[in-house]
């Protein structure tokens, strides 16, 4: 079925899924969505530095993720895990958070990526995966096992863990979206670990919370996603 402009955007909305069904072109527009995946004059994903004063000691809360975490299309300073730093300062929460969004990445991604987020030894890690197995048509078993190793992994490591899940569109179909949503259900019941089960809650949708691409939050946007994230990490954290 021929979508229009307008109708493919919508669908690209929360930068979800694609079922395997889709068509090649299809994919591959959907994957320019995320265009973050490769910046411009880029050879490969970039990830925002992670920089501190040596003698910063404060336990690490890290947020791992796609360009959602990443916080593609605004400026340093303006994603959400910038503005859940502000947060915990302001409410006494002696941790230094560290953003680990790579925009583009999968699922896959992030399991070749857990030595490094291991090498932090964090405290809490918010995991935020998905949206881009789904606009490359992966399976939702695959990117289900990889989830759960992601989640199993920093658990035995003594990491507390958070997961943050996405949505999609109606138009998906009722079969493919209760799939897509119950991954997250699963494993945030497997592990016992808390659930957010929307990270763009009260932003989707919402004037002036979106970029123009209707994809990534804007800098108000990611203000919003920061107190989405926070009940459910505050509880897992200690006030000194």
């Amino acid at each position: 079925m021929r979508r229009t402009p307008s109708s493919i955007a919508i669908l690209a909305v929360v930068a979800l899924s694609l079922t395997a069904c889709r068509t090649d072109s299809t994919a591959k527009q959907a994957e320019q969505l995320d265009s973050s995946k490769t910046l411009p004059g880029a050879e490969s994903p970039v990830a925002p530095p992670n920089v501190a004063p040596a003698n910063d000691k404060r336990p690490l809360i890290v947020c791992f993720g796609d360009s959602l975490t990443a916080g593609f299309g605004t400026d340093p300073g303006e994603t959400y895990p910038d503005y859940l730093q502000q947060d915990l300062d302001a409410g006494g929460y002696h941790y230094r958070v560290v953003n680990e969004g790579i925009s583009g990445n999968t699922t896959k991604d992030g399991v070749d990526r857990l030595d490094t987020i291991l090498a932090l030894k964090p405290a809490v890690v918010v995991v935020e995966f998905g949206g881009n197995d789904g606009l490359r048509g992966l399976r939702i078993q695959d990117s289900r096992a990889n989830l759960d190793k992601i989640v199993s992994t920093l658990k035995s490591s003594g990491t507390r863990v958070v997961l943050a899940g996405i949505s999609l569109p109606p138009d998906y179909g009722p079969d493919y979206i209760q799939q897509f949503n119950a991954t997250y259900a699963l494993l945030a019941k497997k592990y016992n670990v808390p659930l957010l089960p929307f990270l763009l809650k009260d932003v989707f949708g919402v004037d002036g919370m979106m970029q123009r691409d209707r994809t990534h939050a804007t800098a108000q946007g990611n203000k919003i996603v920061a107190n989405n994230v926070l009940p459910f990490i505050t509880p897992l954290l200690k006030k000194n």
